[in-house]
């Protein structure tokens, strides 16, 4: 399985248990998104024994933790009395390596917070956070859609907009824990009608997020025709013949268009060996129809062989990714 790099950041001593209440291999992941908290249950071979999603109390720090808290009481239900399950935990955001506090979270209310900490006492173990991006990627470089690759982009295109970067089966964090933060890079090769782009909520403007996130989808669709409709739902009309909506088809058209240009410039600096595209928008089959050849033009290639891919793992990689940051067979008591 896919191991991640340095934790040094994302864990910390804390909490108590012993060796053997973690030798039954049991590994419990949690993906907190900003409207859903899910959480999965795995055992030492990586199946499935239990998955519950709640609403995420938006806005509410000292909420979250204790719906996170609640959430693992819940899942450790399924596993033999005496035994304990590690705990990963993907979050919109990032754990500076210098303060080891939440940075860089759309989910803003964690900004600044000691997230690591707060989780680990509440739990009475060490907890491991990462980026969720990057909970995609190590559950896709891992057994999915990125399988056997040395070098795997997986992006996010959902509330937000990031990515996570698997190198040779581990996370490449980098040295301030933000590598893959595509989503804040600016949309590349802007027209006159994009620039400067709208504001974004890390204080700049036309940053890829406000472009090809699923609410910048809808954004652009209502501005463009005056139509409120849901990024899912316009990419299924979109889609659809039978439907015949230009305007859906319009907005398609532009979101493929600047996604091609975000990945294209992505290939041009890390030329990974596949790109993994998860999250809400991720579902749209035309993106994979057309990406490939989008992309070709912006490649500083005569070829661009880049699959473009779904997550095998659709909604489940991020929690998947999420309870492996803990390798098989580490016991947080040792």
């Amino acid at each position: 399985m896919a191991a991640t790099g340095s934790q040094s950041a994302g864990t910390r001593s804390a909490g108590t248990g012993t060796a053997a209440e973690y030798r039954s291999g049991h590994r419990i992941g949690i993906d907190l998104g900003g409207t859903k908290t899910e959480g999965i249950l795995l055992d030492r071979q990586g199946n499935q024994l239990a998955r519950h999603r709640v609403p995420t109390p938006k806005g509410d720090y000292d909420g979250t933790v204790a719906t996170i808290r609640d959430l693992v009481a819940r899942l450790e239900q399924e596993i033999p009395a005496g035994s304990r399950a590690t705990v990963g935990l993907g979050i919109p955001g990032a754990i500076s390596p210098a303060t080891g506090l939440v940075k860089n979270a759309n989910s803003t209310w964690l900004i600044g917070r000691d997230f690591t900490r707060d989780l680990s006492r509440a739990l009475a173990r060490p907890v491991r956070i990462e980026n969720d991006a990057n909970c995609l990627a190590v559950s896709e470089a891992t057994d999915g859609a990125g399988a056997g690759c040395d070098v795997v982009f997986a992006a996010i295109l959902g509330t937000g907009c990031g990515a996570g970067i698997v190198v040779h089966g581990r996370v490449l964090g980098g040295r301030n824990a933000i590598a893959g933060e595509w989503g804040h890079n600016p949309l590349p090769w802007p027209t006159d009608e994009e620039r400067p782009g709208p504001a974004c909520y890390c204080g700049k403007q036309g940053c890829l997020e406000t472009f090809v996130s699923g609410p910048a989808v809808a954004a652009d669709h209502f501005a463009a025709t005056g139509e409120r409709l849901d990024a899912a739902a316009i990419l299924v009309r979109a889609a659809d013949p039978s439907a015949e909506d230009a305007g859906c088809g319009a907005t398609a058209d532009r979101l493929v268009g600047r996604l091609a240009r975000g990945l294209a410039a992505v290939a041009n600096l890390l030329d990974p060996d596949v790109i993994v595209l998860g999250g809400g928008l991720s579902n749209a089959d035309l993106l994979y129809d057309r990406l490939p050849a989008a992309m070709q033009p912006w490649a500083f290639s005569d070829r661009l062989d880049t699959p473009v891919r779904r997550a095998r793992h659709g909604d489940s990689s991020g929690v998947r990714g999420a309870a492996w940051l803990w390798r098989p067979g580490e016991l947080p008591a040792e």
